[in-house]
């Protein structure tokens, strides 16, 4: 083969790679359009943890804070809206399967998925607590030394108790009610969750012969964000416009009371507006 015919060959064959490599990139970072195209943003959020995703009692359908705001990001969106629950750890496969647009499950901000994935800005900045028996006379964190505490496995409450209680002995469950049955059963000595979930499992003990109490203090805070694929810029862009939108609306301020605040059953405050990851003061779980 002649020098020329190899040069031939060697340039068609980078333009060719070249072609390829754009039409991928093309198509991997057309996300938006696609969800316009069918008129459906497809959101994966809980199955069955309150109050974020979980079936109504009456209906069997999703219903949760979550949800309304997939449905409030689709309406903006100018699309439907599709549920798709799951239980945790199973979120970021599904959305690098493609078998959902973006991710709204409670999901705090940890290098790891931010590793996988792309993050909108915090929409919320939730808490890593302990949750223990009202008579145990544990009051701080450091009481946790060298006890048994049960949480979510693949959960970023899991990975608290080994970061922040290095001398406690983490034991995981498949689902937040069995690690809290764990707790009312004796078997553990405290249980890790989110502050609102905590909230939710520390009101309704309160019927019961154990009631338990949440720690003022908690393991760690973290922002609470949409995860979406990476390198989907304009998808990206797209939610965090609507998120300010929903901000100025004042939807997120309603959203917030209904269902975590004065409208609720955990009567929390707000800590935050709608804020870029960067301007929010935490330590990142890894």
């Amino acid at each position: 083969m002649s020098s020329k015919i190899r040069l031939f060959s060697t340039l068609a064959a980078t333009a060719m790679g070249l072609g390829v490599a754009a039409l991928s990139a093309s198509a991997h970072a057309d996300q938006l359009a696609n969800i316009k195209a069918k008129k459906t943003l497809v959101c994966g959020t809980f199955a069955a943890i309150p109050p974020f995703g979980y079936p109504d009692p009456k209906t069997r359908e999703t219903i949760g804070s979550d949800i309304e705001l997939c449905r409030a990001v689709a309406k903006e969106m100018g699309v439907n809206a599709e549920i798709r629950g799951f239980p945790v750890g199973v979120h970021i496969p599904e959305l690098k399967l493609g078998h959902i647009d973006i991710i709204i499950a409670n999901m705090g901000y940890t290098k790891t998925r931010a590793e996988q994935v792309e993050f909108s800005d915090a929409y919320n900045v939730g808490a890593e607590v302990a949750v223990v028996p009202k008579d145990s006379g544990i009051k701080t964190l450091s009481n946790l030394d060298g006890k048994k505490i049960s949480a979510t496995k693949g959960s970023t409450s899991e990975t608290a108790i080994k970061l922040r209680l290095k001398e406690a002995q983490p034991l995981t469950y498949q689902d937040a009610s069995s690690a809290f049955l764990a707790l009312q059963q004796g078997k553990v000595d405290a249980f890790v969750i989110n502050n609102v979930s905590a909230a939710a499992f520390a009101n309704q003990s309160q019927k019961g012969p154990k009631p338990s109490v949440v720690l003022d203090e908690p393991l760690y805070v973290q922002p609470v964000v949409i995860g979406m694929t990476k390198g989907e810029t304009a998808l990206i862009r797209e939610i965090n416009t609507i998120l300010r939108k929903l901000e100025d609306s004042g939807y997120m301020d309603q959203h917030w009371n209904k269902w975590f605040g004065d409208g609720s059953d955990y009567k929390l405050k707000r800590p935050y507006k709608v804020t870029p990851i960067k301007d929010v003061k935490f330590e990142p779980l890894p």
